[in-house]
């Protein structure tokens, strides 16, 4: 019985992991930048699928990437790992046990999953993914003044970071507000 909730409860916190964490990133960092943050998650989808699909024809390897068929979770890493590369210096715990800085959160989380019995290599491919994606769009610029990951036209095109303003046309008459009634006592 308790081999059956393990991976349902290594489950149930990568979803709460993944809502809570897509929910800081979109609010903070990638605020106004909507068509940046899916391009994030579209890098990151974009590696992960092609890390498995390359991992698969290793030869010894390729077990191994053989057993991973949902990579929800490793896109959840993913998102952890960018946002605790963005955000080190908070102060965490976990499960109210130990704290920590958000620096470790991927680390304390790999562990966690670990202790249910989950696959380390899922977790850990969605770190690779973070990195890649944290490396290419906040350290790789600074050391070079490129940007490699600068989100395409065509996407920014899909979104209206804009702020909507809505204008009243001069010649639409609207109907008058009612009345307010009049009671009497």
């Amino acid at each position: 019985m308790i081999l059956f909730i393990m991976p349902d409860l290594d489950f149930m916190f990568h979803m709460f992991f993944l809502a809570r964490y897509c929910k800081l990133l979109e609010e903070n960092s990638f605020r106004g930048r909507t068509a940046d943050f899916f391009y994030m998650l579209l890098f990151g989808a974009s590696v992960l699928t092609g890390i498995v699909l390359v991992g698969g024809m290793i030869p010894y390897l390729s077990e191994s990437f053989a057993k991973i068929v949902f990579l929800s979770n490793s896109l959840t890493f993913m998102m952890v790992y960018v946002w605790s590369k963005q955000n080190p210096f908070i102060h965490m715990s976990f499960l109210g046990l130990f704290t920590f800085t958000a620096a470790y959160l991927p680390w304390v989380l790999l562990g966690f999953s670990v202790l249910v019995g989950a696959s380390a290599w899922v977790d850990l491919l969605g770190m690779i993914a973070g990195h890649a994606y944290y490396f290419l769009e906040d350290v790789y610029p600074r050391m070079t003044g490129r940007r490699p990951l600068r989100t395409p036209s065509f996407i920014k095109a899909l979104f209206a970071d804009d702020a909507v303003v809505v204008a009243r046309p001069a010649n639409v008459r609207f109907a008058q507000p009612p009345a307010p009634e009049l009671h009497e006592d």
